[in-house]
């Protein structure tokens, strides 16, 4: 087996002596197992490589190290930014919002068949702008906020937790909203413009005038009784940080506007908000929320004792929940186009 006039000879007592005929022999006949950028050593299971195209919203993501792991308990996976590694990457994830921006940058092809693109929009429809004409381009799975999603990624959801005491946080206001873009004809607009009649709503953000700092928003909105998680799209399951992070988690009732009531309750008990389909018109709605007793305000709280809030925020989190899912995602699926699926 060895090549013509080489002798192999044991080696004792020599770590060294011994680890470079190992080496020799491997680079002889191809057995060399590379470390992967994680650390994986050569034998151990290889890591997901999943390259990020444009970082969402044009904001740099720090990826040093094995952040899945470290933050976030997902073995194998790595995440890079590196477009160089382009052929090498097993998942490569595309922001909605870049390709509107930047569509000639796209890749032409993929550089091998197992390669798997994701088309990844946290945005409802009303407000994705590149949904058509991607005809000849192969998107494999598809990335959102919807649960029939490829890979379901929620701005935030409901943990089962031990029993715990239900604290609420002292309330001074009624009703408060937080908005940074108004606009008169949007449905949310013309809600609270109704309702204002008749209660009074504190309103915060860009739009008001009054913005909030990060670290100001969470206790502003707590001071609250209800708070108002008007979404600017009415679109199946959207439903964002205004609910899961404004509301539940700043301890106040939201009072939501959105898809339907029984969408909602998809995600959360139907006993932890109220919906504005549920009144004939803002003047019942105003009366309902000026008049409720102590006793019925703390029901919305008993999620409280067996739940709690948490949040996707992080993008970093969202990409490693790729390589948590890639097990179960169908391996052959093709979209022509994200538009008849995100449309429907």
């Amino acid at each position: 087996l060895f090549p013509l006039g080489f002798t192999a000879r044991p080696v004792r007592r020599c770590p060294m002596a011994s680890e470079l005929a190992r080496l020799l022999l491997a680079c002889l006949f191809g057995t060399i197992s590379l470390r992967s950028p994680s650390g994986y050593a050569g034998g151990a299971p290889k890591p997901l490589l999943v390259l990020i195209w444009d970082w969402p919203f044009r904001q740099a993501l720090n990826l040093s190290g094995d952040v899945c792991a470290t933050l976030y308990g997902i073995e194998g996976c790595w995440l890079t930014g590196d477009r160089s590694r382009y052929a090498q990457a097993d998942v490569v994830a595309f922001h909605a919002r870049e390709l509107q921006q930047s569509r000639s940058g796209l890749p032409k092809s993929k550089p091998h068949p197992g390669q798997k693109w994701v088309w990844v929009s946290l945005e409802s429809p009303s407000h994705t702008h590149t949904l058509s004409g991607w005809g000849g381009t192969e998107w494999n799975w598809v990335m959102t906020y919807r649960q029939d999603s490829d890979i379901f990624v929620p701005y935030g959801q409901l943990v089962p937790r031990g029993s715990a005491t239900v604290a609420i946080p002292e309330k001074t206001g009624l009703a408060a909203w937080v908005v940074s873009n108004y606009h008169h004809s949007q449905e949310r607009a013309r809600v609270h413009r109704r309702l204002a009649r008749h209660i009074r709503v504190d309103v915060f953000g860009k739009a008001s005038g009054k913005p909030l700092c990060p670290a100001c928003l969470l206790p502003t909105i707590a001071k609250y009784k209800f708070y108002l998680a008007f979404e600017n799209s009415l679109a199946k399951d959207y439903i964002t940080e205004k609910l899961w992070r404004n509301s539940l988690l700043a301890g106040t009732v939201p009072v939501v506007l959105g898809p339907p009531r029984a969408n909602y309750e998809r995600f959360l008990p139907a006993g932890a908000f109220i919906h504005v389909d549920d009144f004939g018109s803002a003047e019942q709605l105003g009366r309902f929320l000026a008049t409720m007793n102590e006793s019925s305000y703390r029901r919305f709280f008993e999620w409280r004792r067996s739940h709690a809030v948490k949040l996707y925020d992080d993008w970093r989190e969202r990409f490693c929940l790729v390589c948590r899912q890639y097990p179960s995602l169908p391996q052959e699926k093709v979209y022509p186009s994200p538009e008849s699926w995100f449309r429907n």
